[in-house]
């Protein structure tokens, strides 16, 4: 029969883990109370007046965002039926929608998206048109030439990279996203858990400098195979696969030091994380059998644990993947958009349940868009395309994009941004896109540089977008830090939640302990053994 250890209070867990002085797992000990103490205070906290969170909503495999939202003017609608073909959606079908910005033009979303059009009726969501990875403002003429033509334009992987990273000509690991943690990480500085938390592993998007990415499930933390301290009976293979995987090359180098703290920050990481989440619930259901509804009902829930947490700061990435339709694209967006639209509009009522809808900012991303020419039942890789944002802090009910081309491109005058096939040149990049998200987070013009490399250069002399009803100014005491400033508060690195299933009494406490340093006499024997 499995025995559970006791439960034990946070201080009582410090208490005993600090008394266990197993030879070289002082220094374990020792960080770990010091780290554990300094964020007790941050467990009883309320929530901060100053949170703000980002959420990415990242649709993996190229989003037909023409269909998604499509003109309904006159003309303009047959315009696009004779463009699409038999991709175009019945304009009976679609729900009507009057932008507020466009001077009467008139637009559909796409039928299966009931809650959307209901955000954007009720003023909680706007929609970004015909947005894209640009080098710099971009003619067809200079299309032609080869001319400020992103790397490997229409490629899956070098697309999502460029959304996700604002670098569109050079290949970067760091994202915009990391990078405005790099900036703003001061602000978490009470914090254990990173500012930056993916609910789809690792990503480009929220990699920075020092920033690193804490990765959670839609069950919270996650689980490190084989660690299960709460059963007495599972102490080998605790040791076969927790020990084993983790602790025995690293104890055979010079870093053993390092690795005492990295064991020491995924502990205190776990810790804090499932402890600040303890008891939070959402008064409204979750939608049965829509997982981004799942990942999206952990967001609000971490989001409301953000003075637990210590966070004045958040940026989530969410994903869901299957929109590169190549074919049976009309079925197939019917089913995904209902999915996503389901998801938003339960996404907005759990906000509504802790009371962050004026605090969280939700917006969507893609690969690219897809052709406006059938392919025979699909459509291909493309390059502008329609995005949303969703929040209490947008502007809502209305459409913003390039005002040239009067914020939606008009389908009876496509031609010159027209690359082939319907692939539009963007006439928003998504540098300009990120600018008005940013800018509202608490990114200052002066720090834009570092979190949109190529922004001041190319697009600064376009004006804002728009999209959120006020910039956002930091207050005085929560100046931004440097770039090059410190590594960032927060533990867990990289593989975030990786010692799930910690146990919250002495028998977990005792066990890492013993752990490490039954791992540590065994490889120093080996080498005495062999040298």
């Amino acid at each position: 029969m499995k025995k559970s250890a006791p439960d034990l209070t946070r201080r009582e867990f410090l208490g005993q883990a600090s008394c266990a002085g197993v030879g070289a797992t002082a220094l374990f000990s020792t960080l770990l109370s010091l780290r554990l103490a300094n964020s007790l205070a941050a467990q009883s906290a309320p929530p901060t007046s100053d949170y703000k969170a980002l959420v990415c909503l990242f649709l993996s495999g190229g989003n037909d965002s023409f269909n998604m939202l499509v003109p309904t003017t006159s003309g303009e609608y047959d315009a696009y039926a004779r463009i699409r073909g038999n991709l175009a959606l019945p304009a009976t079908s679609l729900l009507q929608i009057t932008p507020g910005n466009m001077g009467g033009r008139t637009l559909g979303i796409h039928p299966a998206m009931t809650e959307v059009q209901s955000l954007f009726n009720a003023g909680n969501l706007s929609f970004v048109s015909n947005v894209g990875s640009l080098v710099r403002p971009t003619t067809l003429a200079e299309y032609k030439t080869g001319r400020n033509r992103p790397v490997s334009l229409y490629s899956h992987d070098d697309q999502i990279k460029q959304w996700q990273t604002c670098m569109p000509d050079k290949r970067t690991a760091i994202g915009w996203g990391g990078r405005a943690a790099d900036i703003l990480q001061s602000l978490n500085k009470d914090s254990l858990v990173s500012m930056n938390i993916s609910l789809a592993g690792q990503n480009a998007f929220l990699r920075g400098e020092q920033a690193f990415t804490y990765s959670v499930g839609s069950g919270g933390a996650t689980a490190l195979t084989g660690y299960n301290p709460l059963s007495v009976n599972n102490l080998t293979a605790v040791r076969s696969a927790a020990v084993d995987s983790m602790l025995v090359a690293d104890y055979r180098s010079l870093f053993e030091k390092s690795y005492a703290g990295s064991t020491v920050d995924a502990v205190e990481t776990y810790y804090e994380f499932t402890s600040a989440l303890t008891g939070i619930t959402l008064a409204t259901p979750t939608p049965t059998g829509n997982s981004l509804a799942n990942n999206l009902a952990m967001i609000a829930k971490i989001a409301s644990a953000n003075g637990k947490l210590g966070a004045k700061r958040q940026v989530f990435f969410v994903q869901i993947g299957g929109w590169d339709h190549h074919d049976d694209v009309v079925t197939k967006q019917q089913t995904m958009l209902a999915t996503v639209s389901q998801a938003l509009g339960f996404f907005w009522s759990a906000l509504g349940d802790v009371g962050l809808r004026n605090n969280v900012t939700l917006f969507t991303a893609s690969d690219f868009a897809r052709t406006l020419t059938s392919n025979g039942n699909g459509s291909d890789h493309a390059w502008g395309g329609n995005h949303l944002a969703m929040g209490g802090a947008v502007a809502g009910g209305n459409v913003f994009g390039n005002k040239a081309q009067g914020y939606y491109p008009d389908f009876q005058n496509i031609a010159t941004i027209d690359t082939g096939q319907g692939r539009l040149i963007p006439g928003v990049a998504v540098d300009e896109y990120a600018r008005d998200l940013l800018t509202w987070f608490g990114i200052t013009k002066a720090d834009l540089d570092y979190v949109l490399p190529a922004f001041s250069s190319r697009f600064d002399t376009r004006e804002p977008l728009g999209i959120m009803t006020a910039p956002y100014t930091p207050p005085p005491s929560s100046s931004s830090s440097s770039s090059s400033g410190g590594t960032q508060s927060g533990g867990g690195g990289g593989g975030g939640g990786s010692m799930g299933g910690l146990a919250t009494g002495a028998a977990g406490a005792a066990l890492i302990l013993k752990m490490i340093a039954d791992r540590k006499a065994r490889i120093k024997a080996e080498e005495s053994r062999t040298s």
